[in-house]
């Protein structure tokens, strides 16, 4: 019999499924029922179920009444519009932060984070975050944070494909970083597009090498 350990809690569940699923060990269309989380984690149902549901709010997990969560297969349509709405909101904060030259060091720590671990992912990730959380609209952070769950799943996806290198990203972000500290709105929106749009069409042509 399997010895449930109640000292876990539901958060630390959720950083290692989020992590296994952003590095595509949960690889997209697989399967997480709180059964096998349950056992996986050696904790009770509700612990994992809590850990689910919070994943499915992120958009890190998709559930369907009465079916187990999935991890989410985005098809062209989801990663074209998905990237669309990112590049409007991600532009608009680096050009909004780029107004004051307001660099935050906490982009400034993840490029630097990015740059020296293989497992750039979570890097990347920490690196946006950092931009639109440190502009001075609230809307718009809410904006980015419904969006981040299906990002994060795009750049889990670009890494473990290595479509791109650690030091071709710190490049980008340094440009950007670069524009934002010198007021360059235009051009701090500017290179944030095409960082962005770059790495949808990175995505995209994978899909259809892989005939998605």
């Amino acid at each position: 019999m399997m010895s449930i350990d109640n000292t876990v809690l539901p958060g630390a569940i959720y950083d290692e499924l989020r992590a296994s699923i952003i590095t595509q060990q949960d690889a997209p269309g697989s399967t997480l029922t709180e059964s096998a989380v349950a056992e996986r984690f050696a904790v009770a149902r509700p612990t994992a179920r809590l850990a689910i549901e919070r994943l499915v709010a992120d958009g890190l997990l998709r559930r369907e009444p009465h079916h187990a969560a999935r991890v989410p297969l985005l098809s062209r349509d989801d990663i074209v519009d998905l990237f669309y709405n990112r590049a409007i909101v991600e532009a608009e904060a680096a050009a909004a932060l780029a107004s004051s030259a307001t660099v935050p060091p906490a982009a400034v720590a993840a490029n630097s984070a990015l740059r020296t671990d293989p497992d750039f992912a979570r890097h990347d990730i920490a690196f946006h975050r950092a931009i639109v959380a440190s502009q001075p609209s609230l809307r718009l952070s809410k904006m980015h944070d419904l969006l981040m769950g299906e990002i994060e799943l795009c750049i889990g996806q670009v890494q473990s494909a290595h479509l791109i290198s650690a030091n071709d990203i710190c490049g980008q972000h340094e440009a950007i970083l670069d524009a934002i500290g010198a007021g360059d709105a235009e051009g701090a929106s500017t290179l944030m597009r095409e960082h962005i749009h770059g790495a949808r069409d990175r995505l995209l042509t994978h899909g259809e090498d892989q005939q998605w």
